[in-house]
C-alpha cells in the first residue's frame, strides 16, 4: 500500500433507486470494506444516499436505510446510482437528475452501476462521454438517447465518469478503482478475498459469446446471426445474408435446418421479437414505434406477430410487466 493515500478516508456514496439488485450494490460496497479490513484502516467510506434521506427497497424487498444526498453528496468523493430493470422506477427517480448535476459540476466523481447509466444519460451526464450500461437495457438506452452509444464492456472509466453494467462487474470495477490508488498488490489481496481470482479486464464482454448463446460453432452461421441482430430496424433478405458469408440462399437454408432445426425466416423473426420484449419493457415507445424499431410494417402486424409468439399481447405484457 503507497504512504502517500493510506492515511485518507475516500467516501463513496451510492445513490439506490427503487428496487436496485443487491447483487450490484454489494458487488461495489464490498470490496471497498474489505480493503478497510485488510489495511486495518478507514480508507474508505460507503454512505447509502437517496432523495431526502427515505429508505430504499431492493428487487427482493430489503429496504436500506439511506442518507440525504443534498446535505451528503457534497462531501463525497464518488457517487454511484444504483438502479434496476423497471423503467417507471427511472421515471420516478427524476428528482436525482438536478441534484447529480450539481454534484458533478462542484466536482463529485458520478458513476452508473446496471441501469443507473440511464438516469447519468436522463441527466445530461454522459453526452461525449464513453460509457456502458448493463447489455439488456442497451437497446432501450439506444431508443431513447440515439446520440449515444453504450459499448458492451463490463465497465468504462471515463475520467469522472464510472459506468459499470452490474451483476458481478463492479467486483472488476472496484478492483480497478482499488489498484489506480493503492496499488496492484493491494487490489489482488482485496480481490483474493472473496475468491474473486479471475478479475475481468473492462472490455470484458457481458454476455456469453455468440458461440454459446446460439448453440453452433459454424463460422458462417454464426456471422449470419450476429448481422441479425444488428439488423433489427431493416432486416436483411436471406440472399443479402448469403452473399455475406459466400454461400447459396439454398445452403443457407439447409444449414439453418441442420444446426439449429429452425428456418432462416423464424430464427430472425424470434431475434427481432426478443428485442421487441426489452423494448416494450423498458421504454415509453408506442406500439407505432415499437414497430419500426423492429422492422414491422404496422403496428397490427407487429401485435400480431407478438402474440403468436408469447401468447400476450404487446399491451398485456407491458401492463404486467409493471404490476410485477
Amino acid at each position: 500500500m503507497r504512504d502517500d493515500v493510506s492515511s485518507s478516508t475516500q467516501r463513496y456514496g451510492f445513490a439506490l433507486v427503487q428496487n436496485f439488485a443487491l447483487m450490484s450494490y454489494a458487488s461495489a460496497t464490498e470490496p471497498l470494506r474489505a480493503a478497510n479490513l485488510i489495511a486495518q484502516t478507514a480508507l474508505y467510506e460507503t454512505v447509502p444516499l437517496s432523495i431526502s434521506g427515505k429508505a430504499i427497497a431492493s428487487s427482493s424487498g430489503l429496504a436500506i436505510p439511506c442518507q440525504d444526498i443534498a446535505l451528503v453528496g457534497g462531501h463525497c468523493h464518488t457517487i454511484f446510482v444504483v438502479a434496476g430493470g423497471n423503467p417507471d422506477d427511472w421515471t420516478k427517480a427524476a428528482d436525482l437528475h438536478p441534484m447529480l448535476r450539481r454534484l458533478a459540476r462542484q466536482g463529485v466523481r458520478i458513476g452508473g452501476i446496471s441501469s443507473g447509466s440511464y438516469l447519468l444519460a436522463q441527466a445530461g451526464l454522459l453526452d461525449g462521454r464513453d460509457f456502458t450500461i448493463h447489455w439488456e437495457h442497451a437497446p432501450a438506452m439506444r431508443e431513447a438517447f440515439p446520440h449515444l452509444l453504450p459499448r458492451q464492456a463490463r465497465y468504462v472509466l471515463d475520467g469522472d465518469r464510472l459506468t459499470c453494467g452490474g451483476g458481478v462487474a463492479p467486483l472488476d470495477m472496484m478492483h480497478a478503482l482499488i489498484e489506480s490508488r493503492l496499488g496492484s498488490a493491494f487490489a489482488r489481496r482485496v480481490s483474493d478475498w472473496y475468491l474473486h481470482t479471475a478479475v475481468a479486464e473492462p472490455t470484458a464482454p457481458q454476455r456469453a459469446s455468440s458461440t454459446e448463446r446460439f448453440g453452433t460453432h459454424h463460422p458462417g452461421l454464426i456471422t449470419i446471426l450476429e448481422t441479425m441482430e444488428t439488423t433489427i430496424e431493416q432486416p436483411l433478405d436471406r440472399r443479402a445474408m448469403a452473399r455475406l458469408v459466400g454461400m447459396s440462399p439454398r445452403h443457407l437454408d439447409r444449414l439453418f435446418a441442420a444446426k439449429l432445426g429452425i428456418s432462416f425466416h423464424d430464427s430472425y423473426h424470434r431475434i427481432r421479437l426478443e428485442h421487441a420484449r426489452r423494448l416494450l419493457e423498458q421504454s415509453p415507445l408506442s406500439l407505432s414505434e415499437l414497430a419500426f424499431a423492429t422492422g414491422f410494417s404496422s403496428a397490427s402486424h407487429f401485435s400480431r406477430a407478438f402474440k403468436d409468439h408469447f401468447g400476450l399481447t404487446p399491451k398485456s405484457a407491458r401492463a404486467m410487466r409493471r404490476a410485477t
